[in-house]
């Protein structure tokens, strides 16, 4: 009213009340203000503590997935089974190439020779042998993942039965 606002003065130089506004009206009305004000900053308050519980739950249930992903990883490592060699090299287009067989692949089984009777790399070449032309079961741990493959000893322009 007049351009009285909430912090003008409602009295004039000689501190008596203004009579060119209605002073009822005009406190009834900071008075509604001031309680709005404060309503506002109560819901403020609890909309604050909201998000902050809410946040610690959620980074809670982040730390709890992140240990339960560990545990499930640290179990999952200990199930694979153990290999008893490492490919360390494929020559592109050899029949091993061809089948998926990559380099730092880790053996776990090669056609029967598996970790429980395998000796040295002679076992691995009796099987390749005897297995010339016909599919073998390879199984092997890449990436820390257990992968099954067909791998089919046969001649080729390259060196050996697999390259």
């Amino acid at each position: 009213q007049k351009g009285v606002g909430m912090n003008e003065p409602l009295v004039d130089a000689e501190g008596f009340p203004r009579d060119d506004i209605d002073l009822y009206q005009v406190r009834t009305a900071r008075h509604n203000i001031i309680c709005l004000q404060n309503d506002h900053k109560a819901l403020m308050k609890q909309v604050e503590e909201a998000l902050h519980q809410l946040h610690a739950r959620e980074k809670e249930k982040h730390a709890r997935d992140e240990a339960e992903a560990l545990a499930e990883a640290m179990s999952q490592n200990q199930s694979l089974p153990q290999a008893f060699a490492k490919v360390n090299a494929v020559t592109p287009g050899s029949p091993a190439s061809i089948s998926g067989l990559q380099v730092d692949d880790e053996i776990v089984e090669f056609g029967s020779v598996n970790v429980n009777n395998f000796q040295n790399l002679q076992n691995i070449a009796t099987v390749v042998q005897h297995s010339e032309g016909r599919p073998l079961s390879v199984t092997v741990i890449r990436s820390g993942k257990k992968v099954h493959m067909g791998l089919t000893p046969k001649r080729w322009a390259g060196k050996g039965l697999l390259g």
